[in-house]
């Protein structure tokens, strides 16, 4: 089988060879898994560049969201051959092969109406949204939450689950290109933060009160200003720091304006309520079934063209999820 093997540290051009593997042997409670599509993430590249905080032995396969068909299952597994699945591949094994082994715990069965691309597209981004906006934020309807980054990959999906249940979404994102994009996806109000200051309009559509949930995965500036807009009794969601630099908040203005800054951080979560995850799961099939999420793709890239995708995904200016199609 073909796989992709970082074999130095350096741009994924420079580092990333793909080979001619054995496909690799079913241990017990795990499970062969074939392949149909993976989806790519920023932290792909970090990975490539001995960057990230996770640092697998050399030579390594990146990959952390794939979907396919279980082909054989080990002993003591409770999966069965055929069906379609996602699954989350762990380093230095990861997922950008032909045929990955993955531990039963790690795999999650799909919608028959999903397409490959679909299902390897939506597990990190709908499952971090997910539990950030109904278990951290306990976001209720009629509320009203501002979705910065639209566009992008858990941007889009908080948009759709800000809608599935019934809040009034407002969105940023950065040309107009990417607001009409959110705009599709569903957004009440989309805004342009290239040329236009989302406070003063996120405030004049609520009356002066603010949003009652804000979705940040930037950080940064786009923090700073959110905290000029967040509603009495608000919450700020810190999903990440896209925008480089980590903001300072000064405890002082979270009392007076009683507010609460939420960190989301799912992994460890996932890590700690396993369960919990798999009910999310469920949930998220049963709104992909009603037509509520879509997950968003960018483009669908061959699997020999993954170097160059994650050189268009380290330019920042996709939207939504790069997928690789076996």
């Amino acid at each position: 089988m073909r796989s992709w093997k970082v074999t130095k540290l350096g741009e994924p051009n420079d580092v990333l060879e793909l080979q001619e593997v054995a496909i690799p042997k079913v241990e017990p409670s795990h499970v062969l898994i074939k392949v149909e599509a993976a989806s790519l993430n920023f932290f792909d590249i970090l990975l490539c560049q001995g960057k990230y905080q996770e640092k697998p032995p050399l030579p390594f396969t990146p990959g952390s969201e794939i979907s396919g068909v279980i082909q054989e299952v080990g002993e003591g597994c409770q999966l069965q051959v055929g069906k379609r699945v996602l699954a989350t591949p762990q380093l230095p094994n990861g997922g950008l092969s032909e045929y990955v082994v993955v531990h039963e715990n790690s795999v999650y069965e799909v919608s028959s109406a999903i397409s490959p691309g679909e299902a390897a597209g939506m597990f990190i981004t709908y499952q971090t949204t997910y539990y950030a906006l109904y278990h951290r934020a306990n976001l209720k309807r009629g509320e009203v939450i501002l979705v910065h980054a639209g566009a992008g990959g858990v941007g889009s999906a908080a948009i759709q689950l800000g809608k599935a249940i019934g809040a009034k979404v407002i969105a940023t994102a950065g040309g107009p290109d990417k607001v009409k994009i959110c705009k599709d996806l569903g957004a009440d109000i989309a805004i342009d933060y290239t040329k236009d200051d989302f406070v003063s309009i996120v405030k004049s559509e609520t009356n002066g009160r603010g949003a009652d949930v804000i979705y940040d995965p930037v950080g940064g500036d786009v923090f700073d200003k959110s905290r000029k807009c967040i509603a009495f009794d608000g919450r700020i969601l810190v999903i990440g720091f896209a925008g480089g630099r980590i903001s300072e908040a000064p405890v002082n203005h979270a009392l007076v304006k009683n507010y609460s800054i939420v960190g989301v951080h799912w992994g460890l979560f996932a890590r700690l309520y396993p369960g919990k995850v798999v009910e999310i799961h469920k949930e998220l099939m049963n709104l992909y079934e009603q037509d509520a999420i879509r997950p968003l793709i960018y483009r669908e890239f061959d699997l020999e063209e993954v170097p160059q995708a994650l050189e268009i995904l380290a330019d920042r200016k996709t939207y939504g999820k790069l997928i690789v199609k076996f």
